[in-house]
């Protein structure tokens, strides 16, 4: 019982936040929970995708009327994240078939996921340096989502940071507008990983009950971060989001050592 509160309390505070930077909840809910150690790597990666698809959903929902959404060029990105999630899940399984070690799989999460993080991390603090592309027509955004897909499919996180720096760099979004697309994008591709796992099998035994926690904390985050990123201003946003850069590093830099130990 006292597991399901506090994953719950976990999900909840992550899908807020996350909704409300646009990196989807599962960027912190993975590393944390896999800091904490109550639930296999692949279990984490399973339920963490459903917490975000729940938030997205809820988020998307609320924002579809919304004037920041811009559809022509992020459909083309999730649908290339879609069939992007498709493939990092089975770059997922056969990595976790080769280590055959489950540790050693979250080993190699946490590093990628460190390293990805702290790319973004420079580049969101030196972007106002650095000159934004305008990225058009169907095939180039579609190859990006693709990349992104295959990127947060692996590594279990729904999107998150790196679909904002490529909203920021390759399409001169600025921060509540990357936001707001982000978590379409993510909606789409984690869809797609979900459909692909129940198709295949590929879903590893979980708790019901933590299972059930954990969606309502990302409906329940989806709905409160799609209300307060109205009423955040794009600097407290940009500052919210680099704090939170700076803690899912460490916590990546936590579990690497402590799951290669």
């Amino acid at each position: 019982m006292m597991t399901t509160a506090l994953v719950f309390v976990i999900c909840l505070a992550a899908s807020t936040i996350g909704g409300i930077c646009g990196i989807g909840g599962g960027v912190v809910i993975k590393p944390l929970l896999d800091s904490i150690g109550i639930m296999s790597v692949s279990t984490v990666s399973f339920l963490s995708g459903l917490t975000v698809l729940a938030m997205a959903c809820l988020n998307v929902l609320k924002n579809r009327r919304g004037c920041e959404l811009d559809t022509a060029r992020s459909v083309p990105l999730g649908i290339g994240a879609a069939v992007g999630g498709i493939a990092g899940k089975q770059v997922f399984s056969s990595l976790k078939a080769a280590l055959n070690a489950d540790r050693m799989v979250g080993a190699v999460q946490a590093m990628v996921l460190g390293l990805l993080i702290l790319g973004t991390l420079l580049y969101v603090l030196n972007k106002a340096r650095i000159s934004a592309k305008n990225v058009g027509g169907i095939a180039a955004p579609g190859f990006i989502g693709l990349m992104l897909g295959i990127c947060s499919s692996f590594l279990g996180i729904g999107g998150g940071p790196m679909n904002l720096a490529v909203l920021y760099y390759f399409f001169s979004m600025d921060t509540k507008k990357a936001a707001v697309n982000s978590i379409l994008i993510i909606l789409l591709s984690q869809l797609a990983s979900l459909i692909f796992s129940l198709i295949t099998g590929v879903v590893p035994a979980f708790s019901w009950s933590v299972l059930a926690a954990m969606v309502l904390a990302g409906a329940a985050g989806g709905l409160l971060s799609a209300h307060l990123h109205k009423k955040l201003s794009a600097h407290l946003t940009d500052r919210l989001f680099i704090g939170l850069l700076i803690v899912i590093f460490a916590i990546c830099v936590y579990n690497a050592v402590r799951m290669l130990a």
